[in-house]
């Protein structure tokens, strides 16, 4: 599994990698789950992670509105990151993901040709009303996107394993599988959770709180936080 560590802007980078994450993230909590930072966040970002480290940058828990979705996507690829991480907050069924999902792949590959789409579902779906995570995998291959997140929508309280079953997660990471699709799971995810995280075998875990002194919002990220989660993280 590859850990991937969300850090808020780019004072934060030196911390991630420094404690071994693989991937790292950015994004702005105070917009929500997966709320977007502003443009010359995520540039500075790239410009400041190792050019062998991947970046990823989430465009926002997005409406159903295709053309809104596609016009963050294009702008989060232009800045050279690797990933493009899109929160389905607004579809309701497989459909809808599959219509906003082709939209921002076309979008967002139009400015970047080897950005990779990760789309993102919510573990407390049936609370949002949001599309649920067992047909993101399929919507997603069918509109060309490299593969499927899971996380939290709500983050008071809830966790990625409170909120759906060790089988609803084992069955998701299946269909990512079946349909050639990368797989990642994040949610409020604690070190404790390793154990769990490594039985169901995702390609990629995520973190943010639990790598920071002081909360997800206001806290900042520890490279020691990060190293010892990235020694428990399993690896091929």
């Amino acid at each position: 599994m590859q850990l991937l560590v969300s850090v808020i802007d780019e004072h934060e980078v030196a911390a991630a990698v420094a404690g071994g994450a693989d991937i790292v993230d950015v994004k702005d909590p105070r917009e929500g789950s997966l709320g977007a930072a502003v443009p010359g966040v995520v540039r500075r970002v790239r410009e400041l992670t190792p050019p062998a480290t991947p970046v990823s940058a989430a465009i926002g828990d997005v409406p159903d509105l295709p053309g809104t979705a596609a016009l963050a996507a294009a702008g989060a690829a232009a800045c050279g990151i690797e990933y493009v991480k899109v929160g389905l907050l607004g579809p309701r069924d497989g459909e809808r993901a599959r219509v906003l999902l082709d939209a921002v792949c076309r979008a967002a590959r139009a400015q970047h040709p080897s950005v990779r789409i990760m789309a993102t579902a919510y573990a407390d779906a049936d609370k949002v009303g949001s599309v649920p995570p067992l047909v993101l995998p399929a919507a997603a291959a069918a509109a060309g996107a490299d593969g499927c997140m899971i996380d939290t929508a709500e983050k008071r309280g809830s966790t990625l394993f409170s909120e759906l079953s060790a089988a609803e997660l084992s069955e998701f990471v299946a269909r990512c599988r079946a349909a050639g699709l990368l797989c990642a799971l994040a949610g409020s995810l604690r070190e404790e959770h390793l154990p769990q995280l490594a039985q169901l075998g995702p390609d990629i875990v995520g973190f943010r709180g639990a790598v920071c002194q002081g909360d997800r919002v206001g806290g900042r990220v520890d490279a020691e936080a990060v190293r010892r989660l990235k020694a428990l993280t399993p690896r091929p």
